[in-house]
């Protein structure tokens, strides 16, 4: 244990573990497998990476992009750790290199993704390492991967028992931020880790403030958000759609704003340099697709806004996670409406996929509608559904800080469906709601509906309300989008016939009107996620990071992988003005306090006069 905290101080500059860290890496250096569960931005990699550096032989990772591989190394490297990656990117002359130390035992990492992990040369290659005893463990990152239910399938992951088979007596790791139960389950068996022990932290985030709220202009509520709250900030604004992904980075850019494309229809060119751009600089956003996010290692994302709905709570979990990875308050900002819950309904059902996973799916889907609708706090929302308990009012989310109210509808739903049930199941909301409010369209008189008993019946509501009430009726399950009929609603029986019937009360929510309270809630947001007290500190605080920009520009590499924001923080805080004072915070091992020890403290005592309050 004294090597391990040793190394932990040294290298990583930490000197405390976090969570069930130690645990962890003491099992895996004493030999043991693991399946490891932990949020994004809780240190699931120290609990590989350390372990590597103790026992005897390289690490091999196995990762499942090349960014986030490329990112890994540069930041074990900046560390002092002998690191290197081998993927497609790499020339036949790199490549030979890297195999070269390999063989040599001069590296103490490696990662590879699985499809070069499964070829015959790199299981050969593997084969004469271990026969000199030259493998330290294997860890598999992102594992919920092999989960055939899962976002993220990679049908390679599924040939990773071959691990087990020819090199039984190494051990194995696999770690994820994003698994429920039965992904977890299907990660152990499909990875073959029955013996492993399980570590599964707790799936609270709780630096993140979660909100949702219902479409309205959905380009300027966005840019009211980020101006209120993230003016100079990166952060990804997620889209369902390429085109929606050209649209809004194009409405962004020429409103101001430095934002970049990202999906599957552009060339790899413009996809790697985007990417790149995003990671490297600070204050871009990336609109893009889910295409664009796993392996994304940047902490200072400082907020994800969903403009569409993803597709399960896991989907969500996982993107909303890549916001405040450096712990750092973060946002999670969605917008969602009735076309969402519509519209990926149909997709579901449209699909080549088996009734089998149509069925997973949709209750999936049902699962984040459940957690929009919600009226109870976020955090346990979201920890419920991963089988976590949490007490509630954590005072960080949109409902715990502007509680949701609530109106007796039951009335009003029982209309609705009557009027889903007289004009024959067949029909979109517009043309609904036009028959609840007694409008004589085209429409209405050429089908008869100015005939039925629903006619006008509605007039107490607005349209807006009316579509909220249909929203939350097909979000709940009682109404089903028909795929055949381009929308068009029909009754689910065995819910909607019990309100029919007045067997059962209906509360639903009640939408906020248009107010800026909940940009006012948190407008308070950026003071907090600095910790800035005046201008003084503020000043120094952009003096560090332009010093960390500077060192990753002549270096090549993103800024963070020299200092993460919260280190630069506690600089700003504790202001060290020798080395001894500087190894002392967190994140500074021995290697980055040689190589940029002097250079910070240099700008920390150009600004000493302005922090000393006796002057």
């Amino acid at each position: 244990m004294d090597k391990i905290h040793q190394v932990l101080l040294n290298v990583f500059g930490f000197e405390h573990f976090r969570g069930a860290q130690e645990t962890i890496v003491q099992h895996i250096v004493q030999g043991g497998d693991a399946l490891v569960l932990m949020p994004t931005g809780a240190g699931k990699s120290i609990c590989y990476q350390l372990p590597s550096l103790i026992r005897n032989g390289v690490g091999v990772v196995v990762s499942p992009l090349i960014a986030l591989m490329q990112d890994q190394v540069d930041a074990l490297k900046q560390l002092g750790v002998r690191a290197a990656f081998l993927n497609s990117s790499l020339d036949f002359e790199t490549s030979q290199k890297v195999t070269k130390q390999l063989l040599a035992g001069d590296l103490d990492l490696i990662y590879v993704a699985p499809e070069r992990l499964l070829s015959s040369s790199f299981l050969l290659l593997l084969e004469r390492l271990n026969l000199d005893s030259k493998i330290a463990l294997f860890a598999i990152d992102e594992a919920h991967c092999v989960s055939q239910w899962g976002h993220d399938f990679r049908p390679e992951y599924r040939q990773l028992t071959v691990l087990q088979e020819r090199f039984p007596h190494i051990p194995r790791v696999a770690l994820t931020a994003t698994a429920d139960a039965p992904t977890r389950a299907e990660i152990i068996e499909r990875l073959s880790l029955e013996s492993a022990k399980q570590f599964v932290s707790s799936f609270d985030r709780p630096n993140i403030r979660y909100r949702v709220l219902q479409k309205d202009h959905i380009k300027q509520q966005l840019e009211a958000f980020l101006d209120a709250e993230h003016t100079n900030d990166s952060g990804i604004v997620y889209c369902l759609s390429r085109r929606s992904v050209d649209e809004t980075a194009q409405w962004l850019k020429d409103r101001g704003w430095d934002a970049m494309p990202y999906h599957a229809g552009l060339s790899t060119q413009v996809r790697d340099f985007n990417q790149r751009r995003f990671l490297r600089e600070e204050g871009v956003i990336m609109v893009a697709t889910v295409a664009f996010g796993m392996g994304i290692d940047k902490p200072n994302v400082r907020f994800v806004a969903h403009l569409d709905l993803p597709k399960s709570m896991e989907g969500y979990y996982q993107e909303t996670g890549r916001a405040g990875r450096d712990g750092l308050p973060a946002n999670a900002w969605m917008a969602y409406g009735f076309g969402d819950v519509v519209s990926l309904r149909q997709m579901v059902d449209s699909g080549d996929a088996s009734e089998d996973r149509k069925r997973v799916e949709r209750q999936k889907l049902n699962a984040l509608l459940g957690y929009c609708e919600s009226i109870t706090c976020r955090h346990q929302s979201i920890l419920r559904y991963f089988g976590e308990d949490h007490p509630g009012s954590c005072g960080h989310c949109d409902n715990c800080l502007e509680p949701v109210s609530t109106w007796l509808a039951t009335a009003e739903v029982q209309k609705a469906l009557s009027c889903v049930y007289r004009t024959g199941q067949r029909f979109g909301v517009t043309h609904l709601i036009d028959v609840l409010l007694g409008k004589e369209t085209v429409k209405v008189k050429e089908f008869g509906h100015d005939t039925v008993s629903t006619f006008g019946i509605g007039k107490e509501l607005s349209q807006s309300e009316w579509n909220s009430v249909y929203r939350q009726l097909v979000a709940g399950g009682f109404l089903n989008a028909d795929i055949a009929l381009y929308g068009g609603l029909k009754l689910v029986d065995e819910l909607a016939l019990p309100v029919l019937r007045g067997q059962q009360e209906m509360w639903l929510r009640k939408d906020a009107g248009k107010t800026k309270s909940q940009i006012s809630k948190v407008s308070n947001l950026k003071k907090a996620q600095h910790v800035v007290t005046n201008s003084a500190e503020e000043q120094l605080f952009i003096a560090l990071k332009a010093q960390r920009t500077e060192l990753a520009h002549e270096q090549g590499v993103p800024p963070y992988v020299i200092f993460h924001d919260s280190t630069l923080l506690e600089m700003m805080k504790l202001t060290p003005t020798n080395l001894e004072q500087f190894k002392r915070l967190n994140g500074v091992g021995q290697a980055k306090l040689e190589k940029y020890g002097r250079q910070f403290i240099e700008v920390i005592q150009s600004f000493q006069d302005q922090l000393d309050p006796e002057n």
